[in-house]
């Protein structure tokens, strides 16, 4: 593998942990760009504490071999690492657990990851880490007022961003809407394969979901992120909906890198 030459890159590794899958990555702090390949595995079956934290710990270790290798960093200094979850996360002690298992809730995860890791471990909301990769380095980067920023894919996840300051744990994918009682199970992309249903169904009830947010919060923008934003320019923009709605910079790398961002400060 080609060497690295030159001056290093600040960086920090990003583990985005998800209801189906995990990716991570060395990122840098500077850019925000990846320095590393993606790395990614399947989230192990059933979603369990150990076997989660196990496998954040194998990618943790490929991503600094990959760094090493690299000549990037090398294999004996320890980088700042962040771990996403797809739940509360209140000062390192998960509150809610979705799309993984109930056992997570009221666990000390901060402890979970850095004892299997073997290096201290930030952990944070996996939507909290993408509002932050976004309004840090992506779509919003520099821009004043309120942003909303969406997660679309097990679940949904929301981060609030008040002129760049992260209002964390704003948790608004399991409201009540209508006859929908948790919302995200019925506008979350997986009911596309689910239910068979078109990808223009689905964004009508996105649509409906975010034209009732928007008149709790009302925000100057709002940012839709995950993998189906790829797809954006076949169903935006919403009918009804005032603010302006764009694309995610990152995708579904953003928890990758406010995760690393998030671990350095």
């Amino acid at each position: 593998m080609e060497q690295h030459t030159g001056e290093s890159p600040r960086l920090a590794i990003g583990i985005d942990v998800g209801g189906t899958g995990i990716k991570g990555a060395a990122v840098d702090l500077d850019t925000g760009e990846k320095l590393t390949k993606r790395h990614k595995s399947l989230t192990p079956e059933g979603g369990l504490p150990g076997p989660v934290a196990a496998s954040v710990a194998e990618m943790v270790d490929a991503i600094r071999d990959e760094l090493d290798d690299t000549g990037l960093l090398a294999r004996s200094v320890t980088p700042k690492i962040g771990v996403t979850l797809p739940g509360v996360v209140q000062h390192g002690i998960m509150r809610t657990a979705a799309n993984i298992d109930q056992s997570w809730i009221d666990l000390d995860a901060v402890a979970l990851m850095t004892d299997a890791i073997g290096a201290p471990a930030y952990v944070v909301n996996d939507a909290d880490a993408a509002g932050i990769a976004e309004s840090a380095f992506g779509a919003v980067a520099g821009l004043s007022g309120v942003t909303l920023v969406f997660t679309f894919g097990t679940g949904i996840g929301a981060a609030l961003i008040h002129d760049g300051v992260l209002v964390p744990n704003f948790e608004l994918g399991h409201l009540d809407l209508g006859e929908h009682r948790n919302y995200e199970r019925y506008a979350s992309p997986k009911n596309i394969e689910r239910e068979g249903i078109s990808l223009g169904e689905w964004a009508e009830r996105v649509r409906a979901y975010i034209v009732h947010i928007e008149q709790l919060f009302w925000p100057d923008r709002i940012v839709i992120g995950g993998s189906i934003s790829k797809s954006s320019d076949e169903y935006l923009p919403f009918a009804s909906v005032r603010a302006e709605v764009i694309p995610a910079h990152f995708r579904n790398n953003a928890g990758i890198v406010g995760a690393a961002r998030l671990a350095a400060r």
